[in-house]
């Protein structure tokens, strides 16, 4: 998880708040962590997800993608094995990925034979 930790270290740098890391390696294949920060502001937001850019490519990682920019509401940055969503506190809010990738293997029974 070096990759992880630069970009928290990137994040952190640029005074992103409530950095989270989501290890979702059990639920998806599609990456092994989710990293989500929230922005300040929409300039914040793309600041922050453009310095991340820069510093990863400085460091030689692949940046597959970077969705979501141009608003700056909610950036996606896409490094292959960690993507990262920097978000303002409202759409954080509102989708709530933590809670959304927090469901584990084996829940869905549970809460099946619960009912």
């Amino acid at each position: 998880m070096q990759l992880a930790q630069c970009v928290e270290a990137a994040l952190n740098e640029g005074k992103a708040q409530q950095v989270q890391r989501i290890d979702v390696r059990k639920l998806t294949t599609i990456t092994d962590c989710m990293i989500v920060a929230t922005g300040t502001s929409r300039t914040h937001s793309r600041a922050l997800a453009e310095r991340l850019v820069e510093q990863a490519k400085q460091q030689g990682w692949r940046v597959v993608g970077v969705e979501g920019l141009p608003a700056a509401e909610w950036v996606l940055v896409d490094l292959g094995e960690v993507v990262v969503h920097v978000m303002l506190s409202q759409i954080r809010s509102l989708y709530d990925l933590e809670e959304l990738w927090s469901f584990k293997p084996g829940d869905r029974e549970q809460q099946s034979s619960a009912k």
